[in-house]
C-alpha cells in the first residue's frame, strides 16, 4: 500500500520538507501496546521502538508516539524499525489519565472523525455522551453518535431515546444500527470517506469491534458478550489500532474507555454547551458560578424548561473537573520549578566550595 492509503496528504509533506526528514521513511503508527508499537511504511509493517535521544527530551508521556501518529523512522534490524521523530499532529483526542492526577492520556491522534458508540440496551447515559462530545469538540474532531444494538428493543422506545439525544444534542449526526441484523451499517458507511482518519469511542460491551468487523466485512476483531454477573462489557480490545478499509477509510479502533476524565477543555465545554455558555452571557454577575446567585441567567433556563437540567448538571461537573485539572497542573509546575531552583541553587553552592 502507499501512504496516501493511510492518509498521507500535502500537510504532512509540508511538515517532513520543513523538518528536512527527507532521508527518513515515513511511516504511521498503526497500534500500540505498553510502549511497543506497529509502524506501517510503503515496504510493510514493521516492529518499532523509540530513539535514545526522543526518550530522553520527552517531557510527559504526550510526547511519546500514539496510534495515528505519522512517524520519522530508520530501518535497524530485519522487520524493525527506530522511530526518530513524531510529526506535528493535526488533531489529539485525549482524556485525564486514570490514577493519575494532572496528566493526560492520547487515546488517538491525527483523527478526522470520531464515532462515538452508545449501547441502547443498558447503561445508555447522554451524560456520557456529552462527555465524549467534549474531548471531541475540544480537539476539532468531528463527532457522530451511533445507538447500536437497536434489535434488543421496542421500535417505540428506539424512537424515544433518538428523540432524547437529537434535542438534547443538536447538530450532531445520530445514526441507529444493529450489528447483529445490520440495519442501519450501510447508512454509516456513507459517513466514511477515502482517507479521512475515523476512531471508536465507548464503553466496554458496547459492539466497537462487532462494528468494526461489519464495516470490513469480516471477522478480524475479536468480539465477546456482556457478562452476566455484572451487566457491563469485557474488555476485548487491549490496545489501539489502525485499520484502512476497503473503501479506503481509516479507522482505529480502541480499548473501552469506563472513564472520560475531563482535562483542559475550556473550548470544548463551550462548544458542547453553546447554549449555556451564550445565556451565561446574560447574568448579572461577570463572575457567576451558576449554583445560586440572584440575577443567573443559566438557572433561569434550567426552571423555565428553556435548558435541560440534566445536561445543566453535566456541564457544572465537567466544568469543576476541568478547574480541578487545571489548579493540579498548576501546582505541579510551582513544585517542578521550585524543585529546579533547589537543584540550581545546590549546583552553585558546591561551585563555591570547589573553589
Amino acid at each position: 500500500m502507499k501512504l496516501k492509503h493511510f492518509g498521507y496528504n500535502d500537510r504532512i509533506e509540508k511538515l517532513r520538507i520543513q523538518h528536512n526528514l527527507e532521508d527518513f521513511e515515513i511511516g504511521r503508527v498503526i497500534s500500540e501496546h505498553k510502549e511497543r508499537y506497529t509502524v506501517k511504511t510503503e515496504k510493510g509493517e514493521f516492529d518499532a521502538e523509540i530513539t535514545g535521544n526522543l526518550r530522553y527530551t520527552a517531557n510527559t508521556r504526550e510526547d511519546f508516539p500514539a496510534v495515528g501518529d505519522w512517524v520519522a523512522v530508520s530501518e535497524y534490524d530485519d522487520g524493525k524499525v527506530l522511530i526518530h521523530s513524531i510529526f506535528t499532529r493535526k488533531t489529539i483526542i485525549e482524556r485525564q489519565a486514570v490514577g493519575k492526577q494532572g496528566e493526560k492520556q492520547i487515546i488517538a491522534t491525527n483523527i478526522d472523525f470520531a464515532f462515538i458508540v452508545q449501547a441502547v440496551d443498558r447503561d445508555f447515559n447522554i451524560n456520557r455522551v456529552e462527555r465524549y462530545l467534549t474531548i471531541c469538540n475540544t480537539s476539532n474532531v468531528q463527532p457522530i453518535i451511533v445507538l447500536n444494538k437497536i434489535d434488543l428493543i421496542d421500535d417505540s422506545v428506539l424512537s424515544d431515546l433518538m428523540s432524547q439525544v437529537q434535542e438534547r444534542l443538536k447538530e450532531v449526526p445520530v445514526i441507529a444500527i444493529s450489528n447483529a441484523s445490520k440495519k442501519g451499517i450501510e447508512r454509516l458507511k456513507e459517513y466514511i470517506l477515502k482517507g479521512k482518519t475515523y476512531c471508536l469511542l465507548g464503553s466496554s460491551g458496547v459492539g466497537k469491534s462487532s462494528l468494526l468487523n461489519n464495516l470490513l466485512g469480516k471477522q478480524l476483531m475479536k468480539t465477546n458478550t456482556i457478562s452476566s454477573s455484572t451487566n457491563k462489557g469485557r474488555h476485548v480490545t487491549s490496545h489501539r489500532e489502525l485499520i484502512v478499509l476497503e473503501n479506503g477509510g481509516i479507522i482505529i479502533d480502541n480499548p473501552g474507555i469506563r472513564e472520560v476524565g475531563i482535562a483542559d477543555s475550556a473550548e470544548g465545554l463551550e462548544k458542547t454547551f453553546d447554549k449555556i455558555v451564550g445565556l451565561s452571557k446574560n447574568c448579572k454577575f461577570n463572575d457567576c458560578t451558576h449554583t445560586m446567585e440572584i440575577g443567573c441567567a443559566v438557572m433561569a433556563a434550567v426552571e423555565s424548561g428553556e435548558v435541560d437540567e440534566m445536561s445543566y448538571e453535566n456541564y457544572l461537573k465537567m466544568k469543576r473537573e476541568k478547574e480541578h485539572f487545571e489548579s493540579t497542573v498548576a501546582e505541579k509546575r510551582k513544585k517542578d520549578k521550585n524543585f529546579g531552583k533547589m537543584v540550581k541553587q545546590f549546583k552553585n553552592l558546591r561551585k563555591s566550595n570547589k573553589y
